[in-house]
């Protein structure tokens, strides 16, 4: 496989399906979750699973539509700020959706899941930082683009 030849990780995991899934199977835990569920009073609103879902796809290499529709970057640190995300916050979201990845049948090949958790570090990192009060952030950046990273999936024509 070429490097021209490579699927993006949103195209490796399934598509838009596949990101749904995902995004319930993590908010459906985090609805269960007793230090994450206060951040959501009342349940994770379908709305909100929808546009946390666009977030994603954007992310991982599908249709820029969380830029086009809702905002982009701009956006996203708008609803991060003055959250006070705490590091014990960030582990636990980090570790709920690595499991919702299992739960929404995610590619469970190491290279995937290494750019995925490779994401998910640096995102909750980043939210942390931006969330709390008086953060110095970046006003303005673009939607990151995750791609494989130093481990593109395993082709057995490759080696």
């Amino acid at each position: 496989m070429t490097q021209g030849d490579l699927p993006s990780l949103y195209e490796w995991a399934g598509g838009d399906t596949a990101f749904r899934r995902l995004i319930d199977a993590f908010y459906d835990r985090v609805e269960q979750d007793e230090l994450l569920s206060p951040l959501f009073p009342g349940g994770v609103a379908e709305q909100h699973r929808a546009h946390v879902t666009l977030w994603w796809i954007e992310v991982f290499g599908g249709p820029p539509a969380y830029t086009a529709e809702l905002g982009g970057y701009e956006r996203m640190l708008e609803h991060h700020r003055d959250l006070a995300i705490t590091a014990e916050q960030r582990f636990r979201f980090a570790s709920l959706m690595s499991r919702a990845a299992d739960d929404a049948g995610l590619p469970d090949d190491p290279e995937f899941r290494a750019a995925f958790v490779g994401y998910l570090e640096w995102g909750t990192r980043l939210a942390v930082h931006n969330s709390q009060p008086g953060a110095n952030s970046a006003e303005h950046a673009p939607v990151p683009r995750w791609g494989w990273g130093v481990a593109p999936p395993y082709s057995p024509d490759s080696g």
